[in-house]
């Protein structure tokens, strides 16, 4: 599994826009046969950064994720309303596909 992390620091005329602007990259990317997850979250501390983290299975599927056109098409649109270069973590996780349980910590009954 690949699983990549990008922060993103939005200009403040962007930052209540920022999902509808990235909606349908969104959609398109997450119906991408080899995307296990791609999810944003706003942080609490700074209303103006993003975070993205997302995983495809293997590389030919975030390769084919980076050579599409829904790919080319959000990066541009959130070239306009990036305050500074995104943050990446970018990790190849071998054997694992997607997201596994929490061995310390479980529902309490």
């Amino acid at each position: 599994m690949i699983f990549i992390a990008v922060r993103f620091t939005v200009r403040p005329e962007y930052a209540d826009e920022w999902l509808s602007l990235v909606g349908s990259f969104t959609e398109a990317t997450r119906a991408e046969p080899g995307n296990l997850f791609f999810d944003w979250s706003r942080s609490v501390d700074n209303p103006r950064m993003f975070t993205l983290l997302e995983a495809f299975a293997d590389d030919a599927a975030g390769a084919a994720h980076v050579e599409s056109a829904h790919f080319k098409a959000g990066l541009e649109a959130m070239s306009a309303a990036i305050a500074e270069t995104p943050q990446i973590i970018n990790v190849n996780i071998p054997d694992q596909q997607g997201w596994g349980a929490m061995a310390e910590l479980t529902p309490k009954p």
